[in-house]
């Protein structure tokens, strides 16, 4: 069986290609322009600014492609967001590098040749995704009715009789009971080389999310996050807070003065939350909503603890700051004394959590890592509470754990620079 995230190939078009679209991107973007300008000749003369500036912009487009790909397999990722966010980092750390180096670079040179390669590697993803080929046929039986509306082409087979096109799929319920004859059609895809998965693992690709029915269905080996990369993640989210925090301390203290003058309280919000494997902590935020007596019975903290649309507690300011998210920064304290990640499983409300674990089977699973700032939850279904929504809050959490990983953390950041731009989510 393949990884869920890479199941999804037979049938893709040759411009799916790696060596292709580095060939294209490379070739058109990077060296033809300064081919044109200068002719041949250009290949041939010693090393100066232009030549540094061509170098930097193939091992920046090389990257550039490289990371685009590792990006595109996480499900709801666009041409775009997968595409401009890598090329700007490479770019930039090419651009870097020539600067410390002291080495001589053409501004001109280098800028056309972002531009370029970057144009010709989005228009060669969209000629790949319209040569792909891939259909995949559902075997009845069992709960494979889930994939419904899942946003892949979908086909109900009628009788169990092998498609023979390129990029057919056969897709599942492994753990159903069928019939002989549909039993021989799945052997017979195997020996024909045509993919066949279980339901499961589609939906996951196709979702983003990972659903826990049985304790069987999903071994929970599955769901251990990666103890090498925890321990990088973590130094990596104290590197971010010592070199950010200096920078913000001066904006930070302007908010911190706006919200004393914009309504009485305290300037900062505290409140217990479930934390890494599930040890309360005390999170530290910017105060959003005007203050309020505490609530002794349960059921009233709880509902205090959930924020609605347009909840009429929310400031002025405090409307301002949750939008743009600056709300959050100061949980780089929570961050720097290992109560948090800046990425990571939203952490609850004690009182919401005690009730989640209650209603929802595995819920005590996402406490497996520590709980971010932001998270693949928030930047797929912004902030939610009730019951049904924290199920598919859930599944996104045991995504994220399942596919723990650089990549999946560099594109949470891509998206929630997004969210911060456009207030998506936002309550």
């Amino acid at each position: 069986m393949a990884a869920p995230n890479e199941l999804i190939q037979d049938g893709r078009s040759i411009f799916r290609s790696f060596s292709l679209q580095v060939l294209c991107a490379v070739g058109i973007g990077c060296l033809l322009p300064a081919l044109l300008y200068y002719g041949p000749e250009f290949l041939f003369s010693r090393m100066g600014s232009v030549q540094h500036s061509v170098i930097a912009s193939v091992l920046a487009t090389i990257s550039g492609v490289f990371f685009a790909r590792r990006l595109h397999i996480y499900p709801g990722v666009k041409q775009f967001g997968a595409v401009i966010p890598p090329f700007i980092a490479t770019y930039g750390l090419a651009a870097i590098a020539i600067l410390v180096t002291r080495l001589e670079y053409s501004i001109p040179f280098f800028g056309v040749n972002f531009a370029l390669s970057l144009t010709i590697y989005l228009a060669i993803m969209v000629i790949a995704t319209r040569f792909d080929q891939n259909v995949f046929y559902t075997v009845p039986g069992g709960r494979v009715k889930r994939l419904r509306n899942v946003g892949l082409h979908m086909r109900a087979m009628p009788s169990p009789i092998l498609p023979n096109h390129r990029g057919a799929i056969l897709v599942a319920d492994l753990h159903a009971d069928h019939e002989d004859a549909w039993v021989r059609l799945l052997a017979n895809a195997a020996l024909e080389g045509i993919p066949v998965f279980h339901f499961k693992q589609v939906r996951e690709a196709a979702t983003g999310k990972v659903q826990v029915e049985h304790l069987s269905e999903n071994s929970f080996g599955s769901l251990l996050p990666n103890m090498s990369f925890m321990r990088v993640k973590r130094l990596a989210d104290l590197l971010l807070c010592f070199i950010f925090l200096p920078l913000a301390i001066l904006p930070l203290m302007l908010v911190a003065l706006l919200i004393k003058l914009d309504s009485p309280g305290p300037v900062f919000f505290r409140q217990s939350r479930v934390g890494y494997r599930g040890v309360p902590f005390r999170v530290l935020k910017f105060r959003t909503m005007r203050t309020e007596k505490l609530e002794e019975d349960e059921a009233a903290r709880r509902a205090k603890a959930m924020t609605g649309d347009d909840d009429p507690r929310i400031t002025k300011l405090g409307r301002f700051l949750r939008k743009t998210r600056i709300d959050e920064l100061p949980q780089m304290y929570n961050i720097i004394f290992g109560h948090m990640s800046w990425i990571g499983p939203r952490p609850e409300a004690i009182e919401l959590s005690r009730w989640y674990r209650e209603e929802i089977p595995f819920y005590d699973y996402r406490h497996i890592v520590r709980p971010g700032i932001t998270g693949w939850a928030q930047v797929n279904q912004g902030h939610v509470t009730g019951l049904d929504d924290i199920d598919d809050k859930l599944q996104y959490d045991f995504y994220y754990i399942k596919n723990f990983s650089y990549w999946l953390d560099f594109l949470i950041l891509v998206r929630t620079a997004l969210v911060v731009f456009t207030g998506h989510g936002a309550k």
